[in-house]
């Protein structure tokens, strides 16, 4: 029971951060470890390596090269997931979702992760209008 609870705080503490970046219930990773600079410098997913790791807002993020940390670094902001790395999809359909890395969008300079194929697929159908209702309930939908 002590273990549940314990769970369930820390699964608490991290949704309701102000800044909160989503990471799995059974550990601290950002986008599950993947390297968020190689989808802007590579337009693909990949695993990021421990040896090139940081912590930014409460949060382990990966890097498949020092020189993706190094950028990663002297710009946080300009790498990192729109809705803390929630599902954007479901954050426009004010929820919370995981997501799986595989499935990511650059547009207009960000990147947007959805839950899986089949969402992303109704997301890119509308993407746009998606992104204005998401933009709108973001971060307010974390103290939901």
């Amino acid at each position: 029971m002590k273990k549940l609870i314990f769970l369930l705080f820390l699964f608490s503490s991290s949704v309701f951060a102000a800044d909160a970046i989503y990471t799995p219930w059974n550990n601290n990773l950002a986008i599950r470890g993947y390297d968020t600079v190689a989808y802007f410098t590579q337009n693909v997913a990949i695993k990021g390596k421990k040896a090139h790791s940081t912590t930014w807002q409460d949060a382990t993020w990966r890097f498949s090269s020092s020189e993706n940390l190094a950028l990663f670094k002297a710009d946080p902001e300009k790498y990192a997931p729109q809705y803390g790395g929630y599902c954007a999809y479901a954050v426009a359909n004010n929820s919370l979702a995981s997501i799986e890395p595989e499935q990511f969008t650059i547009f207009n300079g960000k990147l947007y992760l959805n839950y899986n194929a089949d969402v992303q697929q109704k997301w890119l159908a509308k993407r746009d209008a998606f992104i204005e209702l998401a933009d709108k309930k973001w971060p307010k939908i974390l103290n939901d």
